[in-house]
């Protein structure tokens, strides 16, 4: 039997009080399991993932728990399990890719052993000493998945991650996702159904505020999962 790494119970987030984006939305993830989360623009799968990465403080829940006990996910307890890639993010720009890595590795006193063929595999050779700021869209977002996947959290978020990705890296990020399993418990948002269907074990649909439908395994299938989408369109 699987275990239940963290759960949201009838959760509803708002950025404006009686116009909530998220409504009596539940749902689970399961340890060592790739999650899709897919759903319409404004559906709130930003938002979903920035409440649970301690960002988003608009909402309440009648439970949110991690591993059965109840959760602070602005708490560092919970914050040294998980980690999080955005998908936009302008923090620390004065940093090289390196000394963020540095500062990531003693932040969550972790070594980032897989940190040189992460490097390789997503061709950054050459940006690993130029500040953050100074570095293109995608190499960006190449620096934070690096980062990511070197610290392998036991919970992993990632909100949009093929954003900004050329061919190559988009291809080398999806076998990473595929193979997250190994480690911990993934879960990401896209509107992109093709890095759904070849790299999760599940998928969940966000329409309304809720999950409106849940597929796995077998049951994922692009078009089926596109007629979830565009059935109330």
């Amino acid at each position: 039997m699987r275990q239940e790494i963290l759960s949201v119970s009838r959760l509803t987030a708002w950025y404006q009080p009686g116009r909530p984006v998220l409504s009596d939305l539940s749902a689970a993830l399961y340890d060592h399991e790739t999650v899709g989360l897919i759903g319409l623009n404004g559906a709130g799968k930003t938002t979903l993932i920035n409440i649970l990465s301690g960002l988003h403080t608009g909402y309440r829940a009648e439970g949110i728990c991690c591993e059965g006990h109840p959760a602070d996910l602005r708490g560092n307890a919970f914050k040294e399990r998980r980690y999080t890639v955005f998908a936009e993010d302008h923090s620390f720009r004065y940093f090289t890719f390196r000394e963020y890595l540095s500062y990531v590795s003693a932040a969550y006193h972790r070594e980032m052993k897989n940190a040189e063929a992460l490097i390789e595999g997503f061709h950054f050779e050459n940006h690993t000493d130029v500040l953050l700021r100074d570095l293109s869209t995608g190499n960006q977002k190449k620096a934070w998945l690096i980062t990511a996947f070197a610290l392998a959290p036991e919970l992993l978020f990632l909100d949009e991650p093929v954003n900004g990705l050329d061919f190559q890296s988009t291809e080398y990020l999806y076998r990473l996702m595929a193979g997250y399993r190994e480690h911990g418990t993934l879960l990401f948002s896209s509107h992109i159904l093709e890095s759904i269907t070849l790299t999760a074990d599940r998928v969940m649909v966000l329409e309304d505020g809720r999950i409106r439908q849940t597929f796995c395994q077998e049951e994922i299938d692009g078009d089926a999962i596109r007629h979830a989408l565009h059935e109330k369109e």
